[in-house]
């Protein structure tokens, strides 16, 4: 199955587009890298999972919290270019998790995001280098936020 049509059976759990709440663009093409800012955790009815993975969410709702915020990556993603079947590959996927200081699960947490790019792609396009730490906090009171870079095809 491509990479959209994957997609398009994910219909029920996508949220809407996000739109930008500052001044920076979701999405970003240079050259033959797709770039996409921070994305956050968005539900289908457009509003936030939040909360700290640790304190008031389990290192399970922490993933998929990071899945959600995978999917409105997709949703920028398919909004932007037209069809996922244009990325030929995960480059690099950058992970943050509100937690507690001593929280270590960070890798676990991102799991979410990473399992669901290698859904979308498989696992030898869908699976990219990786970065997954604990921030004290998170625009929104957000548990994770996630962003990303893509080779075009």
């Amino acid at each position: 199955m491509s990479a959209q049509r994957t997609f398009e059976s994910l219909a029920d759990e996508l949220p809407p587009v996000a739109k930008p709440a500052g001044l920076y663009k979701p999405c970003l093409i240079v050259g033959s890298q797709v770039f996409i800012s921070g994305h956050l955790p968005l539900l289908p009815d457009g509003s936030l999972v939040t909360g700290r993975v640790g304190d008031d969410l389990s290192v399970e709702e922490g993933k998929a919290a990071a899945r959600r915020a995978g999917l409105a990556s997709l949703v920028t993603l398919a909004n932007e270019l037209g069809s996922l079947d244009r990325i030929g590959r995960v480059i690099k996927l950058l992970g943050m998790v509100n937690a507690p200081a001593d929280f270590t699960q960070q890798p676990a947490v991102i799991n979410g995001c990473s399992e669901l790019y290698a859904e979308v792609w498989g696992t030898d396009r869908g699976v990219g280098t990786r970065s997954a730490f604990g921030v004290a906090s998170l625009p929104a009171g957000v548990a994770v936020e996630i962003e990303a870079i893509f080779e075009l095809t």
